[in-house]
């Protein structure tokens, strides 16, 4: 059973809403530097999909299914636990098509290019961004908070490879709020509003599913936030590394967050 003691209820909000804020970090990278480095992004994007892949398939898929097993049998309980992540998948596509996550491209070229574009124009694609990455945000920060109550050990991996993720959708927040008001407050606040989704996604997520708290609601649950994080992964960090890539940054990154994460992992158990 998931401890939800207040002590750990602020522990786990804490270290989410300090994922959520890597928000604000990615604006400071855009208003300190108009360059930013696309290779070493493009490790960092790929270093927290393959963390993400490998700890929602090696970790909090097998919480869910044993979550299901307690309630039920083995059996059923694979079963109940694979039908969840399938749902979580299902969900995260479904917010996907109807509020896109945008792409930006972080290239000096396109800075220059929203520049010498209409202001106002400019002030709606800022933002229509702001909103689609904040939609996005609440089922993350729903992700981080509950693998914290869960364990420490299974949260803040977690925690750090959202934060990682959560760097270029500042950057993708701040390009167009900067160079259409100039204003560095702006830019800011607009990309530290977005962060500040998770802690609120998760808040309203506890909130909702306090009243019903059992080893089936953990178990859909944690079915569910694998789901959505693999998708995430597969459709918006590795994509993404692979553009901002010149070589071989992405299976380098890929392969470098699974491998950290698993022997991250292995020590936590020793």
């Amino acid at each position: 059973m998931i401890d939800t003691s207040l002590p750990n209820i602020l522990f786990a909000l804490s270290v989410t809403t300090a994922a959520g804020l890597a928000t604000a970090l990615g604006c400071l990278l855009v208003v300190m530097s108009k360059t930013p480095n696309p290779r070493l992004l493009a490790f960092g994007l790929a270093f927290a999909g393959g963390a993400m892949v490998y700890v929602s398939l090696a970790e909090i898929l097998v919480k869910s299914i044993d979550s299901f097993t307690a309630a039920t049998d083995d059996r059923i309980g694979f079963a109940y636990g694979t039908f969840a992540f399938l749902a979580g998948v299902l969900l995260i596509t479904v917010i996907d098509h109807f509020i896109p996550n945008p792409h930006e491209s972080l290239e000096t070229s396109d800075a220059e290019i929203l520049a010498e574009q209409n202001q106002d124009y400019i002030k709606r694609v800022g933002l229509l961004t702001a909103i689609a990455i904040t939609a996005h945000n609440f089922p993350e920060g729903l992700a981080t908070f509950f693998a914290m109550l869960d364990s420490p050990t299974l949260g803040l991996p977690l925690a750090l490879a959202i934060a990682i993720h959560n760097i270029p959708e500042g950057i993708s927040i701040a390009i167009p709020v900067y160079f259409a008001t100039h204003n560095k407050f702006y830019a800011f606040g607009a990309a530290l509003l977005s962060g500040l989704a998770e802690p609120v996604g998760a808040l309203i997520g506890f909130a909702f599913l306090a009243p019903f708290m059992s080893d089936m609601v953990f178990g859909g649950v944690f079915g569910v936030i694998a789901g959505v994080m693999v998708f995430l992964a597969l459709d918006e960090l590795l994509p993404a590394a692979k553009r901002y890539s010149k070589g071989h940054e992405t299976v380098y990154g890929l392969v470098g967050g699974m491998g950290l994460m698993a022997l991250s992992l292995v020590l936590f158990r020793m």
